[in-house]
């Protein structure tokens, strides 16, 4: 692929590492680029990977959003059939059965940030700048900004980010909680894969089914809410790894979990 690069990482090589690579345009995503995302997604999500990291091939930037200089030709007809792609792109990330970290460094701005919010967990340096300026460009975030980011950070300081369309630095998105991590730019692959193997040395259909559980609960009613956590809980019981992981505890030894 040309602007997405793909490789097995971590200890046992079950983390899948993405890499956004178009430095030259601070890895603005154009339609090749989210193409080759969606496919990635695909043979991903197939996969017996175990955890997930997304991240950029330049310290300038994770991603700036969708390249401006490629839908300036469009005519309307071709510019709203390209966003439907994006779409795709986003809900490929989001609808990973995997845990998905992003590594940021630099700017993740428009639809950059977008990607980052569409991921499970976000560990970034101090030199990272997140942003969402779209209502400076008269238009507004069309990858889920309005939706995700009030689930990491307090409503009133989505509003403040998105409505006034300004730069947040990394040690401001710190303190909102907006991130899992806050490390420095010499630190961020070894913390990163540190954090992927902690998942990753789980049992990864509990992990799946916590996910899933998660976000489905998150915005169910309390009736429903309780009755998909069970569903979900008697999926995880009916396991081999479930079986495997008392047998460990009780034998004091480590789990080998097998994903069944």
């Amino acid at each position: 692929m040309e602007y997405v690069q793909y490789r097995r990482t971590g200890t046992n090589h079950d983390i899948v590492e993405v890499t956004l690579n178009r430095p030259e345009a601070r890895n603005a995503f154009n339609t090749k680029m989210a193409k080759e995302i969606l496919a990635i997604c695909k043979f991903i999500h197939a996969s017996e990977a175990r955890a997930v990291i997304i991240r950029s091939s330049t310290e300038a930037a994770f991603c700036s959003g969708a390249d401006l200089k490629e839908r300036n030709g469009m005519s309307e007809a071709e510019w709203k059939e390209q966003h439907k792609l994006f779409e795709a792109m986003f809900h490929s990330l989001q609808d990973l059965k995997q845990p998905v970290i992003a590594e940021v460094d630099g700017y993740a701005l428009a639809g950059g940030f977008e990607i980052v919010l569409n991921c499970d967990f976000i560990i970034a340096t101090e030199h990272a700048v997140f942003g969402l300026p779209e209502v400076t460009r008269g238009i507004m975030p069309g990858g889920g900004g309005t939706r995700l980011l009030s689930r990491r950070i307090p409503i009133h300081k989505a509003k403040e980010w998105i409505l006034t369309g300004r730069m947040i630095r990394a040690q401001e998105a710190d303190q909102a909680g907006l991130l899992n991590l806050l490390t420095t730019r010499d630190q961020i692959r070894k913390e990163t894969i540190a954090f992927a193997e902690k998942i990753s040395a789980n049992a990864p259909l509990a992990v799946q089914y916590c996910k899933t559980a998660l976000d489905e609960l998150y915005s169910a009613d309390y009736k429903a809410a309780r009755e998909l956590e069970i569903d979900y809980y008697n999926r995880c019981v009916d396991t081999l790894d479930r079986l495997e992981g008392v047998s460990a505890f009780v034998e004091k030894r480590q789990a080998q979990f097998i994903g069944k």
